[in-house]
């Protein structure tokens, strides 16, 4: 008789793993599946501009950030690099050029008795979450001008992923808006254990805030894996 292989551990998405290992949850089959994800986000006005999409006839959607006349032309995997890179040194307060510097929330001192309240966590974590959706938006809306001086076919991919930004940007936003208080009870219950609880919370957030980033980053990467191929 066949035997069912045993699942040893979560092996969904990176968020969900590190999220999963900090809350203390046991989160193996618990992911739904993505047909399952997209039912419930979906309405059926959502669903009518996904097929008119696929089916080559999109309906005119703005992109979030506008592209200036010829800013397409060079832009490529070192501006994906470019932008990854400034996102991620924002979160680790690592490296950072000026500009990043400055938006980047300000990091108050260990000894500072306000580090020991989790809304300067959170007030932190929003901060760096909204800077990577104004980054990662510009990004998107550019290579989707770059595609659609291409071809065709790409145009249509381009219109495609416009789509979908606009269908499920909000659902996404709202999801990933939940995290910073998932976070709460792991502050909590390291401040009670003492010890260098301040320096661990803030790794342990580092990992959560650079696992939403790979997510974040995934229609980035697609849009530049298909101008790679043109």
């Amino acid at each position: 008789m066949t035997q069912v292989p045993q699942r040893t551990g979560f092996s969904g998405p990176k968020l969900l793993r590190v999220l999963a290992r900090l809350t203390e949850t046991d989160a193996a089959g618990a992911v739904p599946s993505l047909s399952a994800v997209m039912s419930r986000w979906l309405g059926w006005t959502d669903a009518i501009a996904l097929s008119a999409a696929l089916n080559g006839s999109p309906p005119e959607v703005p992109s979030a950030t506008p592209a200036r006349p010829g800013s397409e032309r060079g832009i490529g995997d070192a501006t994906g690099t470019h932008v990854r890179a400034m996102l991620t040194a924002a979160i680790t307060g690592q490296g950072m050029p000026s500009d990043s510097r400055r938006r980047m929330p300000t990091r108050t001192a260990a000894s500072d008795p306000a580090e020991a309240d989790f809304a300067v966590h959170r007030q932190r974590y929003i901060a760096l979450q909204q800077q990577m959706e104004r980054e990662i938006a510009g990004l998107r809306g550019r290579l989707r001008a770059a595609l659609a001086s291409r071809t065709p076919q790409a145009a249509r991919l381009a219109m495609l992923d416009a789509v979908m930004e606009q269908v499920l940007g909000a659902r996404e936003q709202a999801v990933l808006a939940a995290v910073p208080g998932m976070l709460e009870p792991h502050f909590t219950r390291l401040r009670d254990a003492e010890g260098a609880w301040l320096n661990v919370f803030r790794r342990d957030m580092q990992s959560v805030l650079l696992a939403e980033l790979e997510i974040r980053f995934q229609p980035v990467d697609a849009l530049l894996a298909a101008l790679r191929e043109i």
